[in-house]
């Protein structure tokens, strides 16, 4: 009995991670609530490359993410960034863009917006509420 081909494998492997992730970028590239959360803007090529190493591993690829970055902690990850509604909405509407355009069917574009969808708002570190530092 063989085990079911991984969505990676489904895909054609590496070639379809970097065209998703590469839509998925120039999206970011033109966004002016985005781009300056990435410090090596306008540069998105170590971006790139991470988040294109994450997904293929993810997605049962080789796992190279992991060899090279270690655990992928990614809450920790973008800790360091305000990541809120704003920010999310943002950045699903240029990955669910990116997911539309290279998709090669619905199952597969469902299957990776069921992903995408939940881990923007597992990101998200800010409520964009107003916190108070006044005690009652």
């Amino acid at each position: 009995m063989t085990a079911p081909p991984t969505l990676f494998e489904h895909v054609g492997g590496f070639l379809f991670f970097e065209r998703l992730v590469d839509a998925f970028y120039d999206g970011v590239a033109t966004d002016e609530v985005l781009l300056p959360l990435y410090p090596e803007a306008p540069d998105l090529t170590g971006a790139r490359h991470r988040l294109t190493l994450f997904l293929v591993q993810y997605w049962g690829g080789p796992t190279t993410y992991s060899e090279e970055r270690g655990h992928p902690k990614l809450r920790m990850r973008h800790m360091p960034f305000v990541v809120g509604p704003l920010q999310r909405d943002r950045w699903l509407v240029h990955m669910a863009s990116a997911v539309a355009a290279v998709s090669p069917d619905d199952d597969v574009a469902a299957t990776l917006l069921q992903y995408f969808i939940p881990s923007a708002e597992h990101m998200r570190n800010d409520t964009g509420l107003p916190i108070s530092t006044k005690r009652p």
